[in-house]
């Protein structure tokens, strides 16, 4: 059966950030994902997940800055990671080094290394290659620390710019890097906007052994699943027929805004993972 996350940077947007640990536990999740945590002390959130029985199974490195409040200028000012952005090497180190210290504090097996938008000037050859020499110097940091290193394609309608958008694209990035700890996180909304055919997708990549984490919200809104034009049973079934083929047992993100954003909305935006829970 598939183990769903709640993504709490998306999900009960009507409650203050740290009340969301509480409410996803209620709802009966077991484990979270968010973008970023660095605008809390590691304590604090260490403390809401053994409060409420919860495991962090994700979060994302800084989209760029050096410290806490350059973090969230960058996302403020549209840095989207730095992974693949010639120059700022330096940069993309101090954020992976911090998102391991947070990984340790929170027990978090994977920390998502955000590639970034094609710097202007740069060659698609070339960002790849700064994206592999980073990942391969990340993936001997996160080897120490025991964590999973991950990469994931978005779809340029959502971030304009994105330079990678393709499955098969992060699969020869990771392949090239050739660390056993660096993976694809497959966000199947992104798949289904860019190559569609999402049940093939899954039957070809869970397998490989190289995909380290599954995100899913609905097209075209980024809502929850039932609310757009993807047959959720089915991908569902799908993903349990092939995770029990081949032993694939990761977690699946809900990163999704809910339809409805009112208070208790989310709640009640879950019968469609009634059955999951």
């Amino acid at each position: 059966m598939p183990r769903f996350a709640a993504n709490l940077s998306m999900m009960y947007p009507d409650l203050p950030f740290l009340d969301r640990f509480e409410a996803a536990a209620q709802d009966g999740f077991k484990a979270v994902e968010y973008l970023f945590p660095y605008a809390f002390p590691a304590p604090e959130l260490a403390a809401r997940l053994r409060a409420n029985g919860l495991q962090q199974v994700l979060f994302n490195t800084p989209p760029g800055g050096t410290d806490s409040t350059s973090f969230t200028q960058a996302w403020d000012s549209g840095s989207r990671g730095t992974a693949s952005v010639p120059g700022r090497e330096a940069e993309f180190r101090t954020g992976f080094e911090q998102a391991l210290r947070y990984a340790d504090a929170l027990h978090c097996p994977r920390i998502h290394a955000m590639v970034g938008l094609r710097a202007e000037g740069a060659s698609a050859d070339v960002a790849d290659a700064t994206l592999i020499g980073n990942l391969q110097w990340a993936a001997a940091q996160a080897a120490q620390a025991g964590r999973d290193v991950l990469i994931e394609p978005i779809n340029r309608r959502s971030v304009p710019g994105f330079h990678l958008n393709r499955q098969d694209h992060a699969h020869r990035i990771v392949q090239a890097v050739g660390a056993a700890r660096v993976k694809v996180q497959m966000d199947l909304f992104h798949c289904q906007i860019v190559e569609g055919d999402l049940s093939t997708h899954i039957a070809q990549y869970l397998p490989t052994g190289r995909v380290g984490h599954v995100q899913i919200a609905d097209v075209p809104a980024r809502h929850e699943p039932g609310t757009g034009e993807v047959n959720w049973t089915h991908i569902f079934k799908t993903i349990d027929r092939v995770s029990a083929e081949c032993g694939w047992d990761g977690w699946i993100g809900c990163e999704y805004n809910p339809a409805d954003a009112s208070a208790g909305g989310t709640s009640r935006g879950l019968n469609w993972a009634r059955p999951y829970l």
